[in-house]
């Protein structure tokens, strides 16, 4: 942990914060992992062409586009909202419908319809290869106790440290519930990067490229009902990232 602490003090010292062209990079770095993370294929330039001039690429499904479009709106609208307090279910849920503004679907249950345009809880059971998420009458309240968690860590006087693994614990708490049918790993990666944000820390990527161990970590994690392995992938993801910025900027 010791040498997360100095790769963000060292990511600090550069304050790349407040120059405006790397936050917008750092921005379009999230969005393109996370929404390649769930199936788009734009590269990382692709992504940029089109969140910058509005040029689809040639030869990609257009609902590639519309998702990157979509996440990078949902991004813009969490990094505006994350010092917002208390937070609550309706901001996760704006967050999902934000996520999902082009390319949601309604789906029909046997307890009525649900909207995912309007990030609506999902009323049935989902599965994931041979992981079934929780019962979804436990969603309403699972979710506002993760709200009620969030808000009294973030009345705590806690270490950078601390602040980090919470951030990374509410990211796998919110994909351990699943409360919606679609976004649900866009829509806690988001969640996880608000509380950074709410934090002045750095934010966190997942990147494309590590898919599978990122499934498998949520995985362990599950199946060991405890965040470790989940959080010690993170670190790992956190260091490379800010390894990569730091040296970029050399």
């Amino acid at each position: 942990m010791q040498n997360t602490l100095s790769l963000i003090n060292k990511y600090k010292a550069l304050d790349l914060e407040n120059a405006v062209n790397f936050s917008k990079f750092n921005q379009y770095l999230v969005s393109h992992h996370s929404t390649s993370i769930e199936g788009s294929t734009l590269t990382y330039i692709e992504t940029t062409v089109l969140l910058e001039q509005g040029l689809t690429p040639k030869g990609k499904p257009l609902v590639h586009s519309l998702m990157q479009k979509d996440h990078y709106e949902a991004l813009f609208f969490t990094l505006q909202n994350a010092r917002n307090l208390p937070y609550t279910p309706d901001f996760i849920q704006k967050m999902n419908a934000k996520v999902l503004k082009n390319t949601a679907q309604m789906y029909n249950t046997a307890l009525g319809n649900v909207d995912s345009t309007k990030g609506e809880y999902r009323k049935g059971t989902v599965y994931a290869g041979q992981t079934t998420f929780v019962n979804y009458a436990k969603i309403p309240s699972m979710v506002e106790q993760l709200c009620a968690k969030i808000n009294q860590k973030l009345a705590l006087d806690l270490t950078i440290i601390e602040k980090l693994l919470f951030s990374f614990e509410v990211h796998f708490e919110l994909v351990n519930i699943h409360p919606f049918y679609d976004g649900n790993g866009r829509t806690s990666r988001l969640l996880m990067n608000a509380l950074q944000v709410f934090w002045d820390l750095p934010l966190a990527i997942v990147f494309v490229e590590d898919k599978v161990a990122y499934i498998e970590a949520i995985l362990a994690s599950r199946k060991a009902e405890s965040t470790e392995d989940f959080v010690g992938f993170m670190i790992d993801q956190y260091n490379k990232h800010l390894s990569k910025l730091t040296t970029d900027q050399e």
